[in-house]
């Protein structure tokens, strides 16, 4: 009788795990969205960036609303709001955030990083998450320029 017993509870367990499907085989990844529009289409696919300018974005207040002059041949002025200003480690880092008043959506972050040995580094992009595209501050053959990448590239969701 208990070997009747424990064979029925052995089959009881089998069918209820076969018949059970608590896993489920989605990966709960999103699909990269190549449609999404996008915001730079009328601007070329580099734009030159002068320090100078950079270091006059690094020392705006929050609160500013203005428009910023980007590159000298005033290809992209950026209009917008100072929302956000930081500097740490005795102004070794210092970064800004600007908020896009024509670019819908869009936030510039320029970052400015100088090296004990006195070298600097600067890294930014200008980045709408709804959007298909953005810029990113490269250094080109010691020149700085923003290069438009997919949106793609750069974020994985």
């Amino acid at each position: 009788m208990k070997n009747i017993r424990a064979a029925m509870l052995c089959i009881v367990l089998a069918l209820s795990a076969l018949v059970s499907n608590s896993q489920e085989s989605r990966i709960p990844l999103n699909e990269p969205d190549n449609n999404k529009p996008r915001l730079f289409s009328a601007l070329p696919d580099k734009i030159p960036v002068t320090i100078s300018n950079i270091d006059n974005l690094l020392s705006a207040p929050v609160g500013r609303n203005n428009q910023f002059r980007l590159s000298e041949d005033n290809t992209l002025q950026f209009a917008g709001e100072v929302i956000s200003t930081a500097s740490k480690y005795n102004n070794s880092i210092q970064t800004v955030v600007i908020r896009s008043d024509v670019f819908e959506g869009a936030r510039l972050t320029i970052t400015k990083v100088t090296h004990p040995d006195g070298r600097i580094r600067y890294s930014g992009r200008i980045i709408s998450f709804t959007h298909g595209d953005l810029y990113e501050l490269e250094n080109q053959d010691g020149q700085l320029v923003l290069v438009k990448k997919n949106y793609y590239e750069l974020v994985n969701e």
